[in-house]
């Protein structure tokens, strides 16, 4: 896989690259978001590591812009051990982030897991319901026709509540069948990503589709 390192610090670029050839990835750096911009439209990354203290267009920024133009999954690198921070990060679409100091052993472990929910674990697979349509093998949701474009972790979530139509899945089912049993990713990621999961299905003519219920947990609705 070609994974572009976003970081103006030439050290702790070097490290992850290191990091992640010696996993067997093709490894691309940009010391910038504007670097990282030129970069990501002529190699098309199969993911992005992304630090959000960039200098003149930090992090955010970049995410913002490189959405725009793709679903590539972004894996944001942050000094700031801040929930808001966080939080902003994954509404912007990132698929996760890993906190500064981190060892390069997470990281990779990050990586992996990412690549793998934007792989499927079933390729050829096709899931429908009512309007609601979805290919793992070519990763397209469609909602009567018109593609809703999510990231590899919406994706993944949407494809586990689909696999099992109507019941309630827990909270913890869904952190464990999206992020794995081992995961620290907390609720309100969870909670991010849905709630860009249910802005993105309402966009494409499916509104509420993705219903919470307090307590017990989350399921696809029938259409009204």
């Amino acid at each position: 896989m070609k994974i572009m390192i976003v970081d103006d610090d030439p050290r702790l670029r070097d490290l992850v690259r290191i990091a992640l050839e010696r996993a067997g990835h093709s490894v691309l750096t940009a010391s910038d978001g504007k670097q990282a911009l030129v970069q990501a439209a002529r190699e098309a990354p199969d993911l992005v590591v992304l630090d959000v203290g960039l200098p003149e267009m930090d992090g955010f920024e970049t995410c913002r812009r490189l959405r725009e133009r793709s679903e590539v999954p972004i894996l944001f690198l942050t000094a700031r051990d801040d929930e808001i921070d966080r939080i902003l990060g994954l509404e912007l679409g990132a698929d996760d982030y890993v906190t500064k100091p981190f060892s390069p052993r997470e990281l990779v472990a990050r990586v992996r897991a990412i690549l793998k929910r934007s792989a499927g674990l079933q390729p050829t697979a096709r899931l429908e319901l009512e309007s609601l349509t979805l290919d793992t093998h070519t990763r397209i949701c469609r909602v009567a026709g018109v593609e809703a474009e999510l990231t590899a972790t919406e994706f993944a979530l949407l494809e586990r509540l689909m696999r099992d139509p109507s019941r309630l899945v827990s909270r913890r089912e869904l952190l464990v069948a999206v992020w794995g049993p081992n995961s620290l990713v907390s609720d309100r990621t969870l909670d991010s990503h849905l709630r860009n999961l249910r802005r993105k299905l309402t966009e494409a003519g499916r509104a509420d589709a993705v219903e919470t219920v307090h307590g017990q947990g989350i399921r696809l609705r029938a259409s009204r």
